[in-house]
């Protein structure tokens, strides 16, 4: 048997306590042996619609929160392989180096409603099984059920934590601790992101 690798992919600008929370409670729950917090190089969604932290930037957040976190590692294979980051390209790269593994995408509910915009989705399916992240007793996004997925569920806390939210606290100087792994906030404060450039 191989190991069994989850793959929880995004922009995590920045990363933050809710997407470690659903990270370690995936792996806890599916026995998985590694959770790869993978960053997206071009988030193809996001692309128009905001500016995004620089690639290497947003890496090193999540190498400092996930450093010490065992079983969790940040991934940097989209941003090594360039352009829009899609999840079908991951993980074929993911199987040709892993032939014996078994893969797992890990989502949350508000993502796994929007499985049908995904670039090669039936890929996606044919390659890994689908692990929905979210709080307990919300169910499945409608359109799973039937539709050849291999779903796994994961309960964990209700925590109403937002990218953006962050982003505007850090503008206008209001903590992130206990929101942000410390290690990443600091990491947020010696370079300065998300300051009001004048």
């Amino acid at each position: 048997m191989g190991q069994r690798i989850g793959i929880f992919g995004g922009t995590f600008d920045p990363i933050h306590v809710g997407h470690l929370v659903a990270a370690v409670n995936a792996r806890h729950s599916l026995g998985l042996d590694r959770v790869i917090m993978m960053v997206a190089n071009v988030p193809w969604q996001k692309v128009g619609s905001r500016a995004v932290t620089a690639a290497g930037d947003r890496l090193s957040l999540v190498e400092a929160a996930v450093g010490g976190v065992p079983g969790l590692e940040a991934g940097r294979q989209e941003i090594d392989r360039g352009g829009e980051s899609y999840t079908a390209d991951t993980l074929e790269e993911m199987r040709a180096a892993h032939p014996d593994a078994e893969l797992f995408v890990i989502v949350g509910w508000d993502v796994a409603a929007e499985l049908a915009t995904w670039e090669r989705i039936d890929d996606v399916k044919a390659l890994a099984t689908l692990v929905i992240v979210n709080r307990p007793g919300a169910g499945r996004p409608r359109g799973l059920d039937g539709s050849g997925w291999r779903v796994e569920e994961v309960s964990v806390p209700n925590l109403e934590i937002s990218s953006t939210d962050l982003r505007d606290r850090a503008v206008d100087g209001r903590p992130l601790d206990y929101l942000v792994p410390e290690a990443a906030v600091a990491f947020i404060a010696a370079r300065g992101l998300y300051a009001v450039s004048g």
